[in-house]
């Protein structure tokens, strides 16, 4: 069945492959994020593959609140309704606490977390009002366990996100609006680029978003993705004794 999702942080990496395998997939999209003009060119491309799709685009800071709310409405105003909407902006940025580095923290923090924060309520307005709809959060395996130095933040705030999802799942148990989380591991992405190119876990972007597409769309509750390594490691990193889980990361 078509539906029409709404993706933020659209203009590359996983949102940007995500897009291009829904409208494959054969979903209307509601595209936005910060470039618009790589907005544009993804819009084209997929429209020119497949011809028969409605791709809608705005310019979005997720950091602006109020920005956050207009262009939710928009798109469902465009639309007439939206089935699915994915909170997937983020940054990476990161250094160790307490060694000067506290602006790049933040702004993750803020990113990752606060606006995160704001996608969901604007979300969620929507979804209220139409009592129907899928809520879906892209956290990170990082999630799983705090981690040391430039990954603190980071990990922390995806931490966050991940229980903001939980939470609203908890409380709309047995509601026509389903949520999701999504854990990826190491996917190629413009955010993992400082990750080793040798790093043996890491997969392509089409093979890892696919697996993360197929998990969304059969509304899972929660996907580490891709499944192997990812699921049995969740294990492991929560629950190993921290000497080993050291030499892990």
């Amino acid at each position: 069945m078509s539906k029409t999702i709404l993706i933020t942080g659209a203009s590359a990496g996983l949102g940007a492959e995500m897009a291009r395998q829904f409208a494959a997939a054969g979903h209307d999209l509601a595209l936005c994020a910060r470039r618009l003009e790589r907005l544009e060119e993804l819009r084209a491309e997929i429209l020119a593959a497949h011809p028969d799709r409605r791709v809608e685009i705005r310019a979005l800071d997720v950091n602006d609140d109020e920005e956050v709310f207009a262009v939710f409405r928009a798109f469902r105003d465009d639309f007439g309704t939206l089935d699915r909407i994915i909170v997937n902006a983020g940054l990476g940025k990161g250094a160790p606490l307490g060694t000067g580095g506290h602006a790049a923290n933040r702004e993750t923090a803020m990113t990752n977390f606060v606006a995160a924060l704001t996608q969901s309520e604007a979300a969620m307005e929507i979804f209220r009002a139409q009592n129907a709809g899928h809520f879906v959060m892209i956290s990170s395996m990082s999630a799983m366990r705090g981690l040391p130095k430039s990954m603190t933040t980071y990990a922390a705030t995806k931490a966050g996100v991940a229980h903001l999802a939980e939470g609203l799942r908890h409380e709309l148990h047995g509601k026509p609006i389903s949520v999701t989380v999504i854990y990826p591991g190491y996917i190629a992405s413009e955010m993992n680029d400082q990750v080793p190119s040798e790093q043996p876990m890491m997969v392509s972007t089409e093979k890892g978003v696919r697996a993360m597409v197929d998990a969304i769309e059969k509304e899972k509750a929660s996907a580490c993705v891709p499944a192997l390594p990812w699921a049995p490691l969740s294990v492991v990193m929560k629950h190993a004794p921290l000497p080993l889980f050291r030499r892990m990361v």
